[in-house]
């Protein structure tokens, strides 16, 4: 499990095929030196596994089903990629519940600064951000106002939502430490939706689902 704090970001250094999977290696000292060899991490909000680690560079293989719901295989080398250890039992829940499996790839529509570029009180270094994401479809049930996400495994929270659309509040410290600035209009972010918010959602389907049942004919075939 994680909570969508992230620790650092890496940069990918290649892609390659091998038999039926794609190996990612990814440049990250500080983070690779604390792994070993089939430890999960979670890169860019999915859980994947550490092979052939050394205090530098860390690997891991993609899954076709990696492949088709996340940005991963899709990423060029130099990329940035953000980096999170799983949470330890007992440890302070900082962000929320990320279990690293991404819904969907959503598409970043804007990233734009709180204060105008062009105002004399601009200062890129300091200034908030409005991110904007335009979710997959199966995933939009799960986004709720003031709800978690995790957006390329950042937990984040949905300051509003019109039914395709989220946006985000974007701080400075999250936007220059984590994969975001380094981000373009057009990338696909890997969403995740909050497992609570799945969770509660199932659940009233089951209960619409029982109370439809609840029929005459059902009532007397069980003798009420």
């Amino acid at each position: 499990m994680f909570t969508g704090i992230i620790e650092q970001t890496g940069t990918l250094v290649s892609l390659t095929d091998r038999g039926g999977v794609r190996r990612i290696t990814v440049e990250a000292p500080g983070i690779a030196g604390r792994l070993r060899e089939g430890d999960s991490l979670a890169v860019s909000g999915v859980c994947l596994t550490a092979l052939d680690v050394n205090p530098t560079y860390f690997h891991a293989d993609l899954a076709q089903e990696t492949l088709d719901r996340t940005s991963l295989g899709a990423l060029a080398a130099g990329a940035r990629v953000n980096l999170e250890l799983p949470t330890v039992a007992g440890s302070p829940l900082g962000g929320h519940v990320v279990q690293g499996h991404v819904d969907g790839c959503g598409v970043m529509t804007a990233l734009d600064p709180v204060i105008p570029a062009s105002s004399p009180q601009f200062d890129r270094e300091t200034t908030d951000w409005a991110l904007k994401v335009r979710v997959p479809e199966s995933v939009r049930q799960w986004m709720v106002h003031k709800g978690s996400v995790a957006v390329e495994g950042i937990s984040l929270t949905i300051a509003a939502f019109d039914g395709a659309e989220i946006t985000i509040a974007i701080l400075p410290l999250t936007y220059w430490r984590t994969n975001l600035h380094s981000l373009a209009v057009g990338a696909p972010l890997n969403v995740e939706a909050d497992i609570l918010v799945k969770l509660a959602a199932m659940r009233m389907q089951e209960a619409k689902k029982r109370q439809q049942d609840l029929t005459a004919g059902w009532l007397v075939a069980n003798g009420y």
